[in-house]
């Protein structure tokens, strides 16, 4: 795990000042790699290549950027390529060798050997940016989930890229600007694919690469699709679930098996969910020494799962970590160090427990933990999945307000691309709706003539869902906008590599995604039991408690739920939300901000209490992205 970064600007070729800005845009990915540091020039292009690194494989052999003998061809890779060891072989008995043993090696060999096509040989969570000098092309791309970031900014100047915004905005051409209609997507928690919190910066989407080439002393610059995630036009009927239980179970342990390959200790992450729990079951078995299992406890029985965890952990050996978190701990210093790393607002402070777990991962001296995310995407976890598939069952409980709407609403975008809107979707409908009333009249003027809510529709490929089943639907809508924007961004590689620290989802390995879509509906979800294939492959790896209970909201308590909370919430309102701040950011009327903010403080409706805190972190988080990045404010230390 790394960073990587740079530039290329083809009529700028003065080494000094190439040196200059790429070291500045180095320097705040410092915490991205504090192993090792190295950089590229092509001095006669006006072309920087830089690479911070966290030293995981091939400890002595993984400095970057890595070159052939001639210069002609340097990569850098961000993310873990897990097949290196059987594809350096076949390399080196087609007389292509590597340099050096790290994973990141396979890189440029595979390119040429196989040219652009030699992203589908890799396996892993990966963004690599790879300059071919003879053709005068730049070659970026990301991994099929975009479990690793990659970030760009295009002007008439050239090219700047980096493993996070912050980095960019370090180049000299780019200002920094909050995106207004990037505001609004913050508001309501989903982003468009592709985009970013910031005027003229771009996300590379999942499975695609951007190829930019010379051409007549101008860099041009085309888009492709190498990966998606599909699923096929109709499922086989009355099949045997043992054969997909099976088939699950192999290709789980294939995959939590690769992902224990490490130079250095490879531990855990354990809530009190069946992913989780899974991957620690397996680890344990596959591992010849004890695994030390991470655990986050909060201090509300209604959100806390660790006593799952300290069942699941005593049943396996595993040495736990466990980290409890209170308001101290969620807001204040560190909620504004989790914003500045996640570089868009997030709706709750599950972030800012993440970013304190990391910490605590490496203050164990811990560099890497394997996860479960994306299990919920492939085999149908969320009860908005269940939802669009059988209906209402219940009104949500705790995910009410939160990722469960309390009403059946539609948007004709969302009607027209899937046949129904998403339930996914619709609780953030409700949440923009909470805003409405209090964006300034700018704000509000840009929310008449743009539609939130169809543009990220209109971001779907349609022929991925048109003709598909009402679960595939539902799966593949969400893992392309809020997998990638909310559960691997700000909810992983963010708050986790914040602290130098690397987290590998095994689930999103995709020898077992692209056998997931496979697995039929009542499969998936049987007898309305969500990860019903799931359950029954790891039913001798999980307790009986966690086996058979329902699926559990992994959130931090809101701020409603507690006065002390609600009062440290207070205190960054009094700091951020000033008159002359709110009035410099423009996005909301000050006065009518400030009315709702004492109304949402004596709300007795639990589910309005809960959309309210989430009014609140975004709100507050916009004004502290404005500081942060804009304004330059200075990040606060936590103690």
């Amino acid at each position: 795990m790394c960073g990587i970064s740079g530039f290329w600007n083809p009529s700028r070729t003065n080494e000094r000042e190439l040196r200059f800005t790429l070291d500045r845009m180095l320097d705040v990915l410092d915490h991205r790699g504090p192993d090792d540091r190295g950089s590229r020039l092509y001095v006669d292009q006006g072309l920087a290549i830089g690479h911070t690194r966290l030293s995981i494989i091939g400890l002595d052999h993984g400095h970057q950027p890595i070159e052939t003998n001639d210069g002609d061809y340097a990569v850098t890779v961000n993310g873990e390529l897990y097949n290196y060891k059987r594809i350096r072989t076949q390399l080196g008995c087609q007389n292509l060798s590597t340099s050096g043993k790290s994973d990141s090696a396979i890189a440029l060999p595979l390119y040429l050997r196989n040219g652009l096509s030699f992203v589908e040989h890799l396996r892993g969570e990966f963004a690599v940016v790879l300059y071919d000098n003879k053709k005068k092309q730049l070659i970026l791309v990301r991994d099929r989930f975009g479990i690793k970031p990659l970030y760009y900014a295009m002007n008439d100047n050239g090219i700047v890229w980096g493993s996070e915004v912050k980095s960019i905005l370090k180049h000299p051409d780019i200002d920094p600007q909050l995106c207004p209609k990037a505001a609004l997507h913050q508001m309501m928690q989903v982003m468009v694919p592709g985009s970013t919190s910031f005027q003229g910066v771009e996300a590379l989407k999942p499975g695609h690469m951007l190829i930019v080439s010379l051409q007549d002393g101008r860099l041009e610059a085309r888009t492709k699709r190498w990966w998606d995630f599909v699923f096929p036009e109709s499922h086989e009927e009355n099949a045997d679930p043992e054969e997909y239980v099976q088939g699950v179970q192999d290709r789980l342990i294939d995959a939590v098996a690769t992902r224990l390959e490490a130079d250095v200790p490879v531990g855990c992450y354990l809530s009190g969910g069946i992913d989780s729990c899974s991957i620690l079951g397996l680890a344990t078995t596959l591992q010849q020494s004890p695994v030390k299992a991470f655990t986050i406890a909060f201090d509300s029985d209604e959100y806390d799962e660790s006593n799952i965890a300290k069942l699941m952990a005593e049943r396996t050996g595993a040495e736990q970590e466990l980290l409890r978190l209170t308001e101290k701990e969620l807001y204040g210093p560190a909620f504004e160090r989790a914003t500045w790393h996640a570089e868009r607002t997030f709706y709750n402070t599950l972030a800012v427990a993440k970013w304190h777990m990391s910490r605590r991962v490496r203050a164990c001296n811990y560099k890497a933990v394997i996860t479960g995310e994306g299990s919920d995407e492939l085999f149908g976890g969320y009860p908005f999945f269940k939802r669009d598939w059988l209906g209402r069952d219940d009104e949500g409980g705790i995910f009410a307000g939160a990722i469960l709407s309390e009403e059946d609403l539609q948007h004709p975008a969302w009607q027209d691309l899937c046949g129904f809107t998403p339930s996914w979707m619709q609780p953030w409908m409700l949440t923009l709706k909470r805003f409405q009333p209090i964006l300034s009249n700018t704000m509000q003027d840009l929310f008449e003539e743009y539609d939130p809510v169809g543009e990220v529709a209109a971001a779907i490929d349609p022929a991925q869902v048109r003709g598909r089943h009402r679960l595939d639907i539902s799966q593949y809508t969400w893992s392309k906008t809020m997998l990638e924007g909310q559960i691997l961004t700000w909810g992983g590689d963010r708050m986790d590599m914040a602290n130098s620290m690397e987290a590998r989802p095994a689930f999103l390995d995709h020898h077992v995604a692209e056998y997931a879509v496979t697995i039929p509906p009542d499969v998936r979800i049987r007898d309305g039991i969500e990860k019903w294939v799931l359950r029954e492959a790891m039913v001798n790896v999980l307790p009986k408690e966690l086996y058979e209970r329902k699926k559990f909201a992994f959130m931090a308590p809101p701020a409603h739920t507690d006065p002390v909370k609600r009062n440290a919430v207070q205190e960054m309102i009094n700091h951020w939300l000033t008159p002359e701040r709110v009035r410099e950011v423009g996005f909301f009327d000050y006065d009518r901000l400030i009315q709702f903010v004492d109304q949402s403080w004596n709300e007795t409706d639990s589910t309005v209490a809960r959309r309210n805190d989430i009014v609140l972190n975004h709100t507050l988080q916009l004004h502290m992205l404005h500081g942060q990045y804009v304004e330059g404010v200075p990040l606060p230390v936590v103690d």
